[in-house]
């Protein structure tokens, strides 16, 4: 008796084998804030601060406003420091809502629905959680909860690109199913008070924010937003500690910090990376027209922008973005992103490069196409 390739689930003799997509695309982007913003003098005048070291750091810093939840007031009007039990609350009422807001939008700009959704990814750096974001998520939006999912914590500020690598990985591997990768930080959950330039620095620079993406590969989404073609990593080994969340035994709780010399120590290694992503693809660095670079810092945009050759008009949406919001973290790369996509000035066959910094110290970089 001969059983037939049906029988066996195998393939017929003479069939021709489906090969999977080569790339995910990015369907939609969606990005979310806090109610509340502030222009860096309205921040220094209601905390009081009339140190005019300080508040040259604040106002020197290319930041016009922020989006941040401040913390109560006392009888006298003073601001009253949270101790680390209510950040964390803080920080997961706010990454909650706010990567919500974005996970719907990224949705609605993909033309598909919550429902779509089967891989979430939630990234965050701003709080520690278990269960994590995603749980959370799932369970707020009514999700099908055999969502498959994942939560990115503590990788800072590069780890938007890290995820979505995994992210785009998932959807590749299993072609027309929506995963999604938001970045959710509620940077305002994350502070300390003291006198400090290491303290007026952090407190100077960071904003509340969520962006997220959609992402799908297969035939359906050839009309879609640019396809994903590849990552490139690097990890500063030598400055591994410039950049770090770690417990401040002064403070009771978590803490920041940011060496002084990391923008340059970031700048000087921007040209190796860029250059191994561009050349897995046999493109100059010429090639590329569309660069979409973390909103870390004035120093930081500086440093990158000197040492990749890059205009001003090169770095618009990533300065844009840094006088707008602040340094948003994980989600800064996507704000620009969305901010590209409303300018309606991609093309196809443009190529573009979102690039990431964060502790490590580390470079992340991708490579796409529309």
């Amino acid at each position: 008796m001969t059983l037939s390739p049906e029988l066996l689930d195998l393939p017929a003799p003479h069939a021709q084998a489906v090969a999977p997509p080569r790339h995910t695309r990015i369907a939609g982007v969606g990005t979310a804030v806090t109610p509340e913003s502030y222009t860096q003098r309205e921040v220094l005048d209601l905390f009081r601060i009339t140190d005019p070291k300080i508040r040259s750091v604040f106002l020197n810093s290319a930041i016009t406003r922020r989006h941040l939840t401040l913390p109560p007031v006392d009888a006298d009007g003073n601001r009253v420091a949270e101790p680390q039990g209510e950040l964390l609350a803080k920080h997961t009422r706010l990454a909650v809502d706010m990567a919500l807001r974005a996970i719907q939008s990224s949705v609605d700009d993909a033309g598909v629905g919550l429902d779509d959704i089967e891989y979430l990814c939630c990234v965050t750096s701003t709080g520690f959680l278990t269960p994590g974001l995603s749980a959370l998520i799932i369970r707020a939006a009514g999700m099908d909860p055999g969502c498959h999912r994942v939560d990115v914590v503590g990788m800072g500020c590069n780890a938007g690109l890290n995820a979505l690598n995994g992210t785009a990985a998932w959807a590749r591997g299993n072609p027309g199913r929506l995963a999604v990768m938001v970045c959710a930080e509620a940077c305002s959950a994350a502070y300390t008070f003291d006198s400090t330039m290491r303290t007026a620095v952090v407190n100077s620079l960071f904003g509340d924010g969520a962006a997220a993406v959609a992402l799908r590969a297969g035939d359906h989404t050839q009309a879609a937003g640019p396809r994903v073609l590849g990552f490139a990593s690097h990890i500063i080994t030598d400055a591994i500690g410039a950049m770090r969340y770690d417990w401040d035994t002064d403070q009771n709780r978590f803490s920041f910090f940011l060496d002084p010399d990391i923008p340059y120590v970031v700048g000087a290694h921007a040209e190796r990376v860029v250059d191994r992503l561009l050349s897995g693809a046999g493109l100059p660095r010429s090639a590329v027209r569309h660069w979409l670079i973390h909103s870390g810092g004035k120093k930081v945009i500086d440093a990158v922008r000197v040492n990749l050759g890059l205009t001003r008009h090169d770095v618009r949406h990533t300065t844009g973005v840094l006088a707008d919001y602040g340094n948003l973290s994980s989600g800064s790369f996507l704000f620009s992103y969305e901010r590209l996509l409303r300018e309606q000035v991609a093309e196809p066959g443009d190529h573009g490069v979102l690039m990431t910094m964060g502790p490590g110290s580390t470079i992340e970089t991708a490579l796409v196409q529309w």
